[in-house]
């Protein structure tokens, strides 16, 4: 920024030397009055490329601190907190902007160690927020700019936590009871980081050994199995309870018919009386007598066809 208003202001006094000194142009001293004017533009150009001032603006959400960069402590003898438009000397200060606002990283896969001996992979995830008052204490401890203790310090914290809970953990308890494994990670982190950052929503994302994954996949496949047994037993059980009952009412209607027929018979055979029955020959006789009446001893023999 400075640089772009040193290179105006030397461009706007050559033009004002210009416009001031036309008269030397009417005079005869042309060359005078060019040479000049290249001499106001050289000497602007090497002033503005070689000052050591800066002009930046530190952003909104974001603490800024101008770090001087002689002294004996640490190599950061001092540091003041900055905000809005800032000017510093580059040659003897820097000026390092850090973000308060809540930032998340990824890290790459890694192998830890459970308790037992298995090895398991890990692929860390997390969000961070900066202490803002320690932001200055944090870089004159660390002397790196945001990206390199992301990198470096920050990453270090939390893989060694992720590793030191893990060696506490079996690998099955650590399946069995992911949620409170992953908080125990936090609280450890949190430990460690607590004097600059906030840490949250740590996610390990970690994975099973392969001979564990196996495991959990053919007792996941057992349980499956069990539960379709279990399934068709109830269905085979609700079918053979539909038969029954369908068995019992065909039964009972059955039942219900016998009786009531052999009610019927009952009725009807207590209705023929001797009387009763000669009144329904009577009835029914048309009138006519057989045209063969042969006695009990008539003797009469019939051929029957063979």
């Amino acid at each position: 920024m400075i640089t772009t208003i040193l290179l105006l202001v030397t461009a706007g006094i050559a033009v004002w030397y210009g416009l001031t000194r036309s008269s030397l142009m009417d005079a005869g001293k042309t060359a005078k009055f060019w040479v000049t004017i290249v001499l106001i533009l050289v000497i602007g150009t090497i002033v503005t490329f070689i000052q050591p001032f800066n002009l930046e603006r530190v952003d909104a959400g974001h603490v800024g601190i101008k770090v001087n960069l002689t002294g004996n402590e640490r190599g950061v003898s001092k540091y003041e907190y900055k905000t809005g438009w800032v000017v510093y000397n580059s040659w003897i200060a820097q000026l390092y902007e850090f973000p308060t606002f809540q930032q998340h990283i990824d890290y790459a896969e890694q192998t830890v160690i459970t308790k037992g001996g298995f090895q398991t992979t890990i692929k860390p995830s997390f969000n961070y927020t900066l202490i803002a008052g320690n932001v200055g204490d944090m870089f004159q401890n660390l002397r790196r700019p945001l990206k390199e203790v992301e990198n470096q310090w920050l990453y270090n914290a939390i893989i060694s936590s992720v590793n030191d809970v893990a060696n506490t953990w079996t690998v099955d308890d650590i399946f069995n009871n992911r949620e409170k494994f992953e908080a125990s990670i936090v609280a450890e982190a949190g430990k460690r980081t607590k004097s600059w950052f906030i840490i949250s929503q740590l996610r390990t994302n970690i994975l099973p050994p392969p001979a564990l994954k196996n495991s959990i996949e053919a007792k996941t496949q057992a349980i499956q199995d069990v539960q379709v047994a279990e399934n068709e037993k109830k269905v085979a059980e609700a079918q053979a309870l539909k038969k029954i009952a369908v068995a019992k009412g065909d039964s009972a209607q059955a039942v219900i018919a016998a009786s009531g027929r052999a009610e019927a018979i009952k009725r009807e055979q207590m209705q023929l009386t001797p009387m009763y029955i000669e009144y329904l020959r009577v009835t029914r006789w048309n009138g006519v007598n057989p045209t063969t009446v042969m006695g009990g001893s008539s003797g009469a023999i019939i051929q029957l066809p063979k």
